[in-house]
């Protein structure tokens, strides 16, 4: 299987071309030139595969949340790619993404991934690791970081940018048992191309037309 992969959910700007078990990617943290740099990586990884678009089996992509603006370009970038081709879209959680990269490492502990959704609240996924997926254990959501809520577990890796902003708070809502926190970490788009493949494998795909993105917050300005 043939996939296109773009992240550009967060401060990170990433494509992907998986073929089989072969990934390409090309990634670069580039605040506010996700717009600039998107389409010029995917067409330097497809030519680098001597590959037309046309010759995928679809495009996953990154459809939140994380910022507003980058998600929107992930979104309209991969319809646009996915209407011209004729394929079908792999729609994938940035959160899950991001958690799928922590636990194909190896390591056995609950993954709590957030982002810093501003005005004090954070985008929140948690995750358990098994056979190098993340498989959520609640639906993700948007909350302030110390609300009790979160879930119980032994022991926690905390991954992403709202470890960064609120790591004390997140500690306390997940009752100090983080073990270890990786607030640089960033979603791939080799990742959103491991889920969104599965998903397309799976019967999972959808149409260009239905894509949308996905904010957490009710209001969107």
């Amino acid at each position: 299987m043939k996939i296109l992969a773009i992240e550009t959910c967060t401060d990170a700007c990433s494509v992907a071309l998986l073929v089989e078990d072969e990934c390409r990617e090309r990634f670069e943290i580039a605040r506010r030139r996700h717009a600039e740099l998107i389409l010029p990586m995917a067409d330097a990884l497809l030519a680098e595969a001597g590959m037309r678009i046309t010759a995928l089996d679809g495009i996953a992509f990154g459809r939140g949340p994380g910022a507003f603006t980058g998600v929107r370009i992930g979104t309209a970038v991969a319809q646009g790619m996915a209407m011209g081709a004729d394929l079908p879209l792999a729609p994938v959680s940035s959160l899950a993404a991001l958690a799928t990269g922590c636990a194909q490492q190896g390591d056995g502990f609950g993954i709590a991934a957030a982002f810093d959704a501003r005005m004090g609240q954070v985008y929140v996924g948690l995750f358990a690791p098994k056979n190098g997926r993340a498989v959520p254990m609640q639906p993700e959501k948007v909350c302030f970081p110390d609300e009790p809520s979160l879930a119980q577990h032994s022991s926690w890796i905390g991954i992403g940018s709202g470890w960064a902003a609120h790591r004390e708070a997140l500690e306390a809502s997940l009752r100090g048992r983080v073990i270890e926190v990786r607030p640089d970490a960033q979603p791939h788009a080799r990742d959103v191309g491991v889920l969104g493949r599965e998903m397309l494998r799976l019967g999972g795909g959808i149409s260009p037309e239905t894509a949308t993105p996905v904010y957490l917050r009710d209001r969107v300005v």
